[in-house]
């Protein structure tokens, strides 16, 4: 376990900024105390400072996890965020995407979400912008990436791509040993 190093902050930072803006800083600086990111076995996790410091006297070999791991860095070095993150992320969400009941079995399953499966949609959205995808019970199924901005959305096919997928919540069950 070991602090990120600045290539790393940078590219976990700007993976949060696509979904989150510039709450980023909100998660570190927390009301509860302070939270800080640490990278163990190629995988970074979020965890409260004195956590972390009772994590740091257990043996690096014997530690398997600790605090809530946020994503992985892949083989060319690049950020992928996990759905375990999706409980801190979501309520900072600045694009938001509310999906029909008869779309989200749909997402869980790993597919993009179609215009026919679209509820509503943040105004603001872009495309490409990070968007969290929710039911429409207000409770966050996972995120995906914008395919088409708010305005394209109106005016397009009702089968066109609207978000693509990222990761949502059915992954616990369909990759449960490659999460932790």
């Amino acid at each position: 376990m070991r602090p990120l190093t600045d290539d790393e902050t940078k590219a976990l930072f700007e993976k949060l900024t696509k979904y989150i803006g510039e709450n980023v800083k909100l998660l570190i600086d927390r009301p509860d105390g302070l939270y800080c990111f640490r990278l163990h076995r190629e995988r970074i996790y979020y965890i409260s400072e004195k956590n972390m410091k009772l994590a740091c006297h257990i043996e690096r070999k014997h530690l398997l996890s600790f605090g809530t791991c946020f994503g992985k860095f892949s083989k060319n070095n690049t950020f992928k965020l996990h759905i375990t993150a999706l409980e801190f992320i979501a309520p900072y969400a600045k694009h938001k995407i509310w999906l029909k009941p008869s779309a989200e079995q749909q997402f869980l399953y790993g597919h993009n979400i179609m215009k026919t499966g679209l509820s509503r949609l943040s105004e603001n959205t872009l495309k490409y912008q990070g968007v969290i995808v929710y039911s429409m019970n207000d409770i966050p199924l996972g995120f995906g990436v914008a395919a088409k901005s708010a305005v394209e959305t109106r005016a397009a096919d009702p089968l066109s791509i609207i978000v693509f997928h990222q990761a949502d919540i059915g992954e616990y069950i369909r990759n449960e040993e490659h999460i932790a």
